[in-house]
Formats: structure tokens, sequence, C-alpha cells
């Protein structure tokens, strides 16, 4: 079956749908980058690129890296 005229399936999206998921992953990118640095969790740089990269992993492995430094004490 072909897709309906103007929207792109999973394997090939739009223009505007690639467009869309690369602001959300950037952005994500960018808020782990700057929550890092704020409180000094080692290699925000690492983290933001991995949440960049691999949202759907990465995003929920920082979280997890996260609660758990605060469970350990002060960051």
């Amino acid at each position: 079956m072909a897709a309906a005229a103007g929207r792109g399936t999973v394997l090939n999206p739009s223009n505007a749908q690639f467009a869309v998921a690369l602001l959300i992953a950037a952005g994500a990118g960018t808020a782990v980058f700057f929550h890092a640095e704020r409180h000094h969790i080692k290699h925000p740089s690492a983290w933001a690129s991995f949440v960049f990269l691999l949202l759907i992993v990465g995003l929920p492995a920082y979280l997890i890296h996260v609660r758990r430094l605060k469970r350990r004490g002060p960051l």
C-alpha cells in the first residue's frame, strides 16, 4: 500500500518530520548538557551526545544516572 500523499512512513519520514525529530533530540541534548554542567555531573558533553544520538535510550539512562547520584549524596 502506498502512503497517503504528504505523509511519511517510519522508514521514509518527510522533511518536516525529520526536522521536528532533530529539534527534539537537539533540545533534549542541550537540556541534559546544561543540567549536567549545573549539577557537576562528570562528562556533560558525552551525556548530551548520547541523548542527542540515541534519545530513546540516552535520556532514561541519564535520568537513572542522576537519580543514583542523588541517592549517594550531594552532587
